[in-house]
């Protein structure tokens, strides 16, 4: 398997909570902000997943801290797609530091919901597969 998709974030005074790290909050938009950096590395843009009348959805968030982040720090935040049978995947997003520390881990569940029938999409793999131009950052 290829390295998990990356981007490197840099931490904002404005993100900071009253103890001067990062809020914990954010540490979920960094995480989504990944997600959707990571499926259009693969080509798939808002646009096109409205055109295919499907739209990603988070079924499930765990973020588990290891470390703080202050004012300034950068950030590299990972994107691994596992996929299994059913209409769910697993995305580990893994949060480092440039030298390679831990920060902090998000782990969760998606599905690909259809727009009109306001359902999960049966087997979302092969979904992505079609929309996808290249495959290689959603491990398909």
């Amino acid at each position: 398997m290829a390295d998990p998709f990356r981007v490197r974030v840099t931490v904002r005074g404005y993100e900071l909570d009253t103890q001067g790290h990062l809020n914990q909050a954010v540490y979920l938009q960094y995480a989504e902000h990944a997600r959707w950096e990571c499926l259009r590395a693969a080509g798939i843009s808002q646009d096109r997943l409205l055109a295919g009348g499907v739209g990603p959805v988070a079924l499930e968030v765990t973020l588990k801290f290891h470390r703080e982040l202050r004012g300034g720090d950068e950030v590299d935040v990972t994107c691994e797609y596992h996929w299994g049978a059913g209409k769910t995947f697993e995305i580990v997003q893994e949060f480092t530091r440039p030298d390679g520390s831990a920060v902090a881990t998000v782990t969760g569940v998606g599905g690909i919901l259809d727009l009109t029938a306001r359902r999960l999409v049966t087997d979302p793999r092969a979904r992505f597969q079609q929309l996808a131009t290249d495959p290689g950052p959603l491990n398909l």
